[in-house]
């Protein structure tokens, strides 16, 4: 049986103070995007994060930062799209990347860019409903709708990763089970 993880990864777009301080419902976020990327790393999805222009905009909040891998590779970007990141494109296909789950800010911006340059290289979108934000909740609506008319998904971070853990036998259930009591 083939590990439904294997060819998945998980981007995280641009969790950085600056933008953060603006995103009204930000503890919200961090609490659900730290639960995805320890339930990411936990069933062996591959991680990778960007930063927008961090020499001026400075790095990933320590909230998520202090909870990734050593080995997470971080990618500088100053387009809004993560796929002009040097070296984003070398991390999927090294790591034989086909689905791309999305969490980040701004859903509006790099997030929606994002996933536009991903679903046109025919690599699959899903957008971590509980893990994307903006400034303006007004604009959430018809980028995800557009989204969805191009063939991305929207779902919450549990409902995929239960998906991958798939029954209660699965080795990792119980810790992953106390991951979802702590998020």
């Amino acid at each position: 049986m083939s590990n439904p993880s294997e060819h998945l990864g998980l981007l995280l777009i641009d969790f950085q103070d600056v933008f953060l301080k603006e995103i009204p419902d930000r503890e919200r976020l961090l609490k659900r995007s730290t639960f995805a990327l320890k339930a990411a790393e936990l069933l062996g999805v591959s991680v990778a994060v960007t930063e927008q222009v961090p020499e001026k905009l400075g790095a990933t909040t320590e909230v998520l930062s202090g909870s990734w891998d050593v080995n997470t590779p971080v990618f500088d970007k100053s387009a809004f799209s993560a796929f002009e990141a040097e070296g984003l494109h070398r991390w999927i296909e090294s790591n034989q990347i086909d689905h791309l789950l999305l969490a980040g800010i701004e859903t509006s911006i790099c997030i929606y860019q994002t996933a536009l340059q991903a679903l046109g290289a025919d690599i699959g979108v899903t957008l971590l409903s509980d893990c994307i934000s903006e400034r303006r909740l007004e604009d959430r609506a018809p980028v995800l709708e557009q989204l969805l008319s191009m063939d991305a998904h929207v779902l919450p971070s549990e409902t995929i990763f239960y998906s991958l853990i798939g029954s209660a036998e699965h080795p990792q259930f119980r810790e992953f089970n106390e991951l979802v009591k702590e998020g």
